[in-house]
C-alpha cells in the first residue's frame, strides 16, 4: 500500500468500547480512509450517530450501522481491520481475517508477546493462535516503524508499556542505564479499565480516591520486560506499580533508573546529562508525537489528553545517584487508538501524522 491510493477501506471490530469509539472518531475524519464497517453485538442495527451522538454531523456516522462481527463479510469489505477486543477474543478474529488477506491491527494483548508460555503465565490461559506470534510486529511506531510498514499483523502496545518503553528504550540501547533495578510508578485514568460495569470503577468508588492495583505482577509487565530484554540483550526484570486516579484519561509515569556512570562530581553529572540529551535527540528528533521537554518543564496529563503526543522529561539526582525520567500520555490515544492509527499510516505509506493532528 502507498499514499497514491485513493483511500483505504477499514473496519473496526469491537467499536463500542472506549478505544473503539476513539478509533471511530479518528477514522471518520482521516482524509485517506473509508470506514466501511463497525461491529458491536449490543449495538447491532443502530447507526454510529445513534450510539455516539457526538459524531452526528458526519454523514458516514449517520448512515453506517453497527453489525454483528462476521469475518467473512469483513474480509470482503475491508483491507485493514482494527480489533478493539478483549485479549483471548481478538485472536479468534485475527486468524480468519489474515487468511483472507486482510491486514490486522490488534489493540488487545494477544499478539504483543513472542512467547506463548509467557502469555499463558500472565494471562492465565493458552494462547489461542501461537502460530501467529512469529509474524506479529510490536506496534510502537517510534521504535519499530520500519517493521510496521511491511507488517500484516500489528500488535498495538498497551498504554502503560508505551509510557514506560518510549522513555527507557533509547537510554538502554545507548548503554546509559543499567538493565537492573528499574522501577516504574504509573498513574492512570479510569478509562484505562475499559467501558464495563464493575463496582471498582463506579463513580463513588473512584472519585476522591487513589489506589494501587495489579501488584506485584500486572499483565503489562510481560510486554514491557520482553521489549526491554530485546534491546538489552539479556533478561530484564523491572518493578512496576500502577495506580488508579480519579480522572477520565491520561497516564503519568515516573521511572527510577540507575545510570552506568557514577555521579560523584559535577563534571560527571554534566557529562551524563549531555549524553542523555543526545540519546533522546537521536531517537526522537524526527518523531512527531514525542515531545522532549526542556528547562524546568515537567510532563502534565492536561497537555497531552486529546492528543497522540507523549511528553518526556528527566532529572539527574546526584544525592541518590539515580536518573528520574517522567512521561505523560493520553491512555486512549497514544496508549491505544491513536498509536494504532499511526501504524495504519505507516502501513499505507501515508504521512505519519495523517488524521492525528
Amino acid at each position: 500500500m502507498n499514499s497514491n491510493s485513493k483511500s483505504v477501506r477499514v473496519a473496526i471490530v469491537g467499536a463500542s468500547g472506549y478505544s473503539g469509539e476513539e478509533l471511530v472518531r479518528l477514522l471518520l475524519r482521516h482524509p485517506q480512509v473509508e470506514l466501511v464497517a463497525v461491529t458491536s453485538r449490543q449495538s447491532a442495527g443502530q447507526t454510529i450517530a445513534q450510539v455516539f451522538p457526538k459524531f452526528a454531523m458526519n454523514p458516514v456516522a449517520r448512515s453506517l450501522k453497527f453489525s454483528d462481527p462476521d469475518t467473512a463479510t469483513l474480509a470482503q469489505q475491508a483491507e485493514i481491520v482494527f480489533l478493539a477486543l478483549p485479549h483471548g477474543v481478538a485472536a479468534e478474529f485475527a486468524i480468519p481475517l489474515l487468511r483472507s488477506g486482510c491486514r490486522v491491527i490488534d489493540l488487545s494483548a494477544d499478539f504483543r508477546l513472542k512467547s506463548a508460555a509467557v502469555y499463558k503465565e500472565f494471562y492465565a490461559h493458552d494462547h489461542p493462535a501461537p502460530e501467529l506470534l512469529a509474524q506479529s510486529v510490536y506496534g510502537l511506531p517510534e521504535i519499530h516503524w520500519e517493521a510496521i510498514r511491511g507488517a500484516r499483523l500489528v500488535a498495538s502496545p498497551g498504554c502503560y508499556p508505551t509510557s514506560i518503553l518510549l522513555p527507557t528504550l533509547p537510554l538502554l540501547r545507548d548503554g546509559l542505564i543499567r538493565p537492573t533495578g528499574i522501577i516504574a510508578d504509573s498513574l492512570s485514568g479510569v478509562s484505562g479499565a475499559g467501558r464495563k460495569a464493575d463496582v471498582d470503577y463506579l463513580f463513588c468508588e473512584c472519585n476522591e480516591s487513589v489506589r494501587p492495583y495489579g501488584v506485584p505482577k500486572h499483565r503489562h509487565l510481560s510486554e514491557i520486560e520482553e521489549q526491554l530484554s530485546a534491546v538489552a540483550g539479556s533478561p530484564v526484570v523491572i518493578q512496576f506499580t500502577p495506580h488508579l486516579i480519579p480522572v477520565n484519561r491520561g497516564i503519568l509515569t515516573t521511572l527510577y533508573l540507575a545510570p552506568i556512570q557514577h555521579l560523584s562530581s559535577p563534571e560527571e553529572v554534566t557529562s551524563l546529562g549531555e549524553q542523555i540529551s543526545a540519546s533522546y535527540a537521536k531517537a526522537y528528533s524526527n518523531a512527531p508525537f514525542v515531545r522532549l521537554l526542556e528547562g524546568k518543564a515537567l510532563p502534565d496529563t492536561k497537555n497531552v489528553v486529546g492528543t497522540n503526543v507523549v511528553e518526556i522529561a528527566w532529572r539527574l539526582d546526584p544525592r541518590t545517584g539515580r536518573l528520574i525520567v517522567m512521561s505523560a500520555e493520553d491512555n486512549i490515544l497514544k496508549g491505544a487508538s491513536g498509536q494504532a492509527v499511526q501504524s495504519l499510516n505507516l502501513i499505507c505509506g501515508f504521512p505519519e501524522t495523517t488524521g492525528l493532528i
